[in-house]
């Protein structure tokens, strides 16, 4: 899976448009994430990506940053040997790609708008 391009509300993967936040694992999308609590990271809202148990999890939290991701939900992720980048969506389509290019195992958790 390769991040073609993002602008505000619209990510383009492998070809294919999305204006829905997403997450994107190495051979699949899942498209229309929603979190429990619209900007605000939570544990519950990546049950899927730890289920999956990548090295890495790239969070993009928005076009200006807008998502949060709180101190416990950090704290998971660190015991479950989870790496942690979170930056604004657009840094973060391009850090999924170049890990993705590395044979990483990686997650990106993308928010499209704010």
């Amino acid at each position: 899976m390769k991040i073609e391009t993002y602008s505000f509300g619209l990510m383009t993967v492998d070809g294919k448009v999305y204006n829905r936040d997403l997450i994107i694992f190495p051979e699949r999308v899942r498209t229309n994430w929603w979190r429990r609590e619209g900007h605000c990271l939570a544990i519950e809202d990546l049950k899927e990506v730890i289920d999956y148990k990548p090295e890495v999890l790239i969070v993009g939290t928005g076009a200006y940053g807008a998502v949060d991701i709180p101190e416990y939900t950090k704290k998971v992720l660190k015991d479950k040997q989870i790496e942690l980048i979170e930056k604004n969506t657009s840094q973060a389509s391009q850090i999924f790609n170049e890990y993705i290019e590395k044979g990483k195992k990686v997650v990106g958790a993308f928010h499209l708008t704010c």
